[in-house]
């Protein structure tokens, strides 16, 4: 017996590719001597002799005979065995040489093994590291020594004749320090991660309150608007449409959507409807802000006429800084609703923006918008800021005085303050704070355009909508029902530090009123002088005016029978008996 007899025994599978590797290979050079054909016959001969053999001799020995021949077949077992795997393993070899170059096997195996390696150690990686966590903005110190960090607000100046609203100093950074500091991660937004807005073609009215633009939210769904969830989806405007500013009411021209869209950092906008006021440059803005911060203004048809016809607006819909915005169709029929879609809903109408400064159409900004987020924003640390009112902090007060004023339909006004109440609003006092006011002074709102900041517009919103315009009494409630449900908060300022960045004009109305005419003024020459009286009157040109009163100077009785004799020279709108 051969190992090669042995070997094609057990490979007979193997058979018709060996003939036909034999015949088809062109390779000069053989690795393996040629195996010899098969002779089943004489294989199967030899085996019957050597068994009939051992069966004829074994019962004529003893035992250890038996046991001689039983280890002599079990020794013969084991040579087949390993014979087979040998010439299996020569067999196998020869059909790969012959079909590959040794180099090109051993090549391919490592490549292959190599690539095995590489994706388990992926799908490791895969199963076993999570995604990294996300990366959120968490506030910064000044550093020591900085003049803005010790900074405290002076004590007012001591004018009894000046009581009212004034601006106050406030510590900002200069302007590369204040764009160095911006965020590169946006601000955590507590209980809210995910928010979607509700669309809805045909909306329904089923209750009171809601319009066509902002949707009929039932009072079930207001309720779960404020159970604050990871993924939430509620009503914030535009239901209709396919997005923001396209066929939904409050239309925008596409040509504009599409630059709204692109605006991806700081947006400075404001509003004019029905050509209510006039238009005001930013001042000390920087070169940077001019570049990279979107500065628009949305007006209406008639605020286009009116500027057309003042030759202000060209067809390059610039003014200024100001970008002009005209928009069609506008939802309601009050300007004062109409001007709360951009004020409260800037995120819908600039998507990809990540902060907003809103200024009423009366305002003048007159610092840099960056400077003014670095302020009020991150240095706080804060989504939301806000200027409180200068003089009234409670929501029932500032209702009286809506209705004092007239601002709107006092049965409205007094129906919300109702319902308010009813949900548990109720009047400012010291177990409010840290909150200091329940009222803001809306001309100004600095903000971030995370989820939970627009989650916060979008429900104050939906007040404005269902109730009264007057965006100050539905302020605190929005803001209380979203802090008992989340670690949220809102940045109050004074009011004294708001005008410090923003001078507050006139509207147009008061601005273009005729004024009263003046008093005739009566011009006498000059009287002789009395040196008798030892008491010099001050040298006034005859051409000047005076019309604010001057404080009485006191004088002895006796001088004051003798200057009788001498008429006084009164001019109109002066009773000074000083000027002579």
């Amino acid at each position: 017996m051969t190992t090669g007899s042995l070997g094609l025994r057990s490979s007979g599978s193997y058979g018709s590719l060996q003939q036909q590797l034999f015949q088809n290979s062109s390779s000069p050079i053989q690795t393996t001597p040629p195996i010899p054909s098969r002779k089943p016959p004489k294989l199967f001969k030899e085996k019957e002799g050597l068994f009939l053999r051992i069966c004829k001799f074994a019962p004529r020995k003893n035992v250890g005979m038996l046991l001689l021949c039983v280890v002599s077949a079990a020794a013969f077992l084991w040579v087949l065995y390993v014979g087979k795997g040998e010439d299996a393993v020569e067999l196998n070899t020869s059909i790969s040489n012959r079909m590959f170059p040794p180099e090109t096997v051993h090549n391919y195996i490592y490549r292959n093994i190599e690539s095995i390696k590489r994706t388990n150690v992926g799908r490791s990686a895969s199963t076993i590291q999570s995604p990294p966590p996300p990366v959120y903005f968490k506030g910064y110190t000044l550093p020591p020594g900085n003049p803005c960090e010790g900074f405290t607000l002076p004590p007012p100046p001591a004018d009894k004749k000046r009581t009212g609203p004034r601006p106050c100093p406030v510590c900002y950074l200069p302007v590369e320090q204040a764009i160095a500091l911006m965020p590169d991660a946006p601000s955590f937004s507590p209980g809210v991660s995910n928010l979607t807005y509700i669309h809805e073609e045909n909306p329904s009215k089923t209750e009171f309150g809601g319009s066509d633009f902002g949707g009929y939210p039932s009072l079930m769904q207001r309720n779960d608007s404020y159970d604050i969830r990871e993924t939430m989806s509620v009503h914030c405007g535009f239901v209709r449409g396919t997005r923001p500013g396209h066929r939904t009411g409050f239309d925008i021209d596409d040509s504009d959507l599409v630059e709204m869209e692109s605006c991806q950092g700081v947006v400075v906008a404001s509003a004019i409807f029905g050509a209510f006021d006039l238009i005001r440059q930013p001042k000390n803005t920087s070169e940077y802000a001019k570049k990279n911060a979107c500065f628009y203004m949305f007006v209406d048809e008639e605020t286009e006429a009116f500027l057309r016809n003042s030759s202000e607006l060209n067809s390059s819909m610039r003014i200024g800084l100001w970008r002009i915005v005209v928009v069609h169709n506008l939802p309601y029929n009050d300007p004062r609703r109409n001007g709360k879609v951009p004020k409260l809903l800037l995120h819908r109408l600039f998507p990809n923006a990540r902060y907003s400064l809103w200024i009423d159409g009366k305002l003048e900004l007159v610092v840099d918008p960056y400077q003014i987020l670095e302020r009020f924003l991150w240095r706080k640390n804060a989504s939301f800021a806000i200027s409180r009112h200068y003089k009234r902090f409670d929501v029932f007060v500032e209702a009286e005085a809506n209705k004092a004023a007239a601002k709107f339909d006092n049965a409205s006004i007094d129906f919300q303050v109702e319902f308010y109440k009813k949900e548990g609003l109720t009047p400012y006092s010291r177990a409010k704070l840290p909150i200091t006011s329940d009222v803001p002074e809306g001309c100004v709102i600095i903000r971030e355009h995370n989820p939970i900041s627009n989650l916060f517009t979008c429900l104050w919103f939906n007040e404005v909508d269902r109730f009264t315009p007057r965006d100050q009494i539905s302020f605190a409630i929005v803001r209380d029902k979203i802090m008992s449900k989340t670690n949220w908060t809102v940045n109050m300022f004074l009011d004294c530090e708001r005008r410090n960045f923003v001078i507050q004009g006139y509207h147009r109305d008061v601005l273009e009123r005729p004024t009263p005419p003046r008093a005739s003024v009566i011009v006498h020459p000059p009287p002789p002088v009395i040196f008798e009286a030892r008491q010099t009157s001050p040298i006034v040109s005859t051409s000047t005016v005076i019309t604010t009163p001057l404080k009485k100077i006191p004088t002895k009785r006796g001088r004051e029978r003798k200057s009788k004799r001498h008429r006084k020279v009164i001019i109109a709108g002066n009773k000074d008996p000083n000027f002579s």
